[in-house]
């Protein structure tokens, strides 16, 4: 609750920090502010025109005159409608340009608890709730307040009187309205959070749609869907119910005002102490405050949503970035790497690693085996600097790789997992993710690498051959055809480390044996580190380093571990009697 009370201060420092275009901003209000002026003058034209209206009086040119001043506010309008709207629309780009530079380069801790829906709704549907307001509610609210003020003066200066019978009328509008806005405003971010929850639930069911439907959950999902469809349609009726309100009783008060200006005026006007004319301008002055105010619940229901929103989208940008860009640049070419006393956990209560040591020399092949859940991936991940150790330290050389650029770091490794994860778009595309020198790279190299990794004969089939698109998240190609695609963008980084994680265990028989040729081609001459589930991939290692419940219980070859160990024991005489 304490953070519906808070100030405009970090919503306004916000769009400050996207530095305005300030001549599109000043030209557009200035533009508004002079259609909402000539808007003023109208009514005493009419007033004049009707007091001393006779058929010798309408000139041709008085005619084309009023019509030109019409068309010229007109024109002024819509240029400041457009200047207004490339505002808030220019903000808000750059607002998403910050978020995205933000979000990509946030650690991988972070999204190991925020959801990716969530997320994506932060940066698509708050910054748009800021767009509207600086887009179409704050214009309206300036040329709201030049107009209310102008009418006024203008009404006390003919009538002073009917201007006051009038205004009595507002503070019995705001003393209604006031309340029914805040509670607008409480509904209002319910349902943006409930838009982000139901966004993440979507996203990730119609990601993982294979899973879904192989596990017969449609109907389990249906219900979560429906569930959460439920709750925005609650929501909906309740911002409908407060909106219901408010049209009604704007339209009570409004009417009420406009009956007794007209019962005061006509009296007024039979007296003969006010003209015809006064009376209609009166009238007309009239409208031009209550439009506004009518649009004034809106507003701040609009500003509101968009201080919440402020909030979340602030949440972002101040999260710690997770790259240093003050870091060393270091080739690690023949560099041995050294784990020292790493110990890891997720949360205080929950250790994942402890006490973890070991050596790894340029060249060689380490593998990590044991049971499922005692820290093997969890070692890939502080390797690679997903996570980094809660205590310990890791160094390549004699330089602890904290210190290391993150771009110099992973651009020496090269990681091929189970999943073989793709981006959306084209072989060719997926070959060269994450590289700088695209442009640089030929058809042949890409050609040399996918024979490398015996994936150039299956490309080839391909109608479209590197330029094949493989679907979202390369559905559209074979487990085996994926790996091999890794291991050919594996062997395009060139890296100095080789990061494996049983590349081959969910694949059939056949693209398993292309698949370990192309891997064991790809490890000469590489420091490699392998995560085994299977011990028949890892027998030939030259160090074998046995990880249960986060602590380190055997290092050594296969063939020293089978003497020594005997839950590796075990898992031999299992899976390679």
């Amino acid at each position: 609750m304490e953070k519906q009370q808070t100030s405009l201060k970090p919503f306004i420092s916000l769009i400050l920090s996207t530095k305005i275009p300030k001549a599109a901003l000043i030209f557009g209000l200035a533009a508004s502010v002079i259609t909402t002026i000539a808007g003023l003058i109208v009514p005493i034209l009419t007033k004049n025109l009707i007091d001393g209206f006779s058929v010798e009086s309408l000139s041709v040119p008085l005619m084309i005159g009023i019509g030109a001043a019409f068309i010229l506010q007109a024109i002024i309008s819509g240029i400041s409608i457009y200047l207004l709207s490339y505002v808030g629309h220019k903000i808000v780009a750059k607002l998403r340009d910050r978020m995205w530079v933000k979000l990509i380069r946030l650690p991988v801790s972070y999204f190991d608890k925020q959801s990716s829906g969530e997320t994506v709704s932060r940066v698509v549907n708050d910054t748009s709730i800021v767009r509207d307001l600086i887009t179409n509610h704050f214009p309206q609210f300036v040329t709201g307040i030049i107009s209310i003020i102008g009418a006024i003066l203008i009404l006390l200066v003919m009538d002073w009187k009917m201007t006051l019978l009038m205004l009595i009328s507002v503070p019995i509008t705001l003393i209604i309205m006031f309340p029914l806005g805040q509670k607008m405003a409480k509904i209002s971010r319910g349902l943006q959070d409930e838009t982000a929850t139901f966004t993440g639930h979507v996203q990730q069911t119609l990601s993982e749609i294979r899973l879904m439907k192989s596990s017969t959950a449609e109907q389990s999902e249906e219900d979560k869907g429906l569930t959460g469809i439920e709750r925005l349609f609650t929501f909906g009726l309740r911002e409908a119910r407060i909106t219901a309100l408010i049209g009604p009783i704007m339209y009570f008060v409004i009417m009420v005002v406009i009956v007794t200006i007209i019962g005061y005026g006509g009296i007024r006007v039979a007296n003969g102490t006010m003209s015809t004319g006064e009376l209609i301008a009166f009238l007309l002055y009239l409208f031009q405050i209550i439009v506004p105010i009518t649009s004034f619940a809106m507003f701040f229901t609009q500003l509101q949503k968009a201080k919440g929103a402020t909030e979340r989208i602030i949440d972002i940008l101040e999260l710690p970035l997770e790259e240093d860009k003050t870091g060393i640049q270091l080739d690690i070419t023949n560099k041995p790497l050294h784990v020292l006393n790493v110990s890891f956990n997720y949360n205080e209560d929950e250790p994942i690693l402890k006490g973890i040591s070991f050596e790894a020399k340029p060249g060689e092949m380490i593998a990590f085996a044991g049971p499922s859940g005692g820290g093997k991936t969890t070692m890939f991940g502080l390797l690679e600097r997903f996570y980094e150790p809660t205590s310990g330290e890791i160094r390549i050389g004699d330089t602890p790789i904290n210190e290391l650029s993150m771009t110099s770091w992973r651009s020496q490794i090269g990681y091929v997992s189970q999943e073989s994860a793709m981006m959306a778009g084209t072989i060719r595309e997926n070959l060269c993710y994450g590289l700088n020198n695209i442009g640089d790279i030929t058809d042949e190299q890409l050609w040399k690498v996918a024979e490398m990794a015996y994936a150039d004969q299956f490309i080839m089939e391909f109608s479209q051959g590197l330029d094949t698109e493989v679907g979202e998240r390369g559905v559209k190609l074979s487990g085996g055809q994926r790996q091999r695609i890794a291991i050919a963008r594996a062997f395009l980084r060139d890296p100095k480390i080789l990061m494996m994680d049983e590349a081959t265990a969910s694949l059939d028989s056949q693209s398993e044996g292309i698949v370990q040729q192309a891997l064991t081609r790809l490890m000469e001459g590489r420091t490699t580190f392998v995560i085994a589930h299977r011990l028949s991939t890892i027998v030939d290692a030259d160090k074998i380093i046995f990880i249960e419940k986060g602590v380190v219980t055997g290092i050594g070859t296969h063939h020293e571990l089978t003497q020594s160990h005997g839950l590796y024991r075990e898992f031999a005489e299992h899976q390679l009697a």
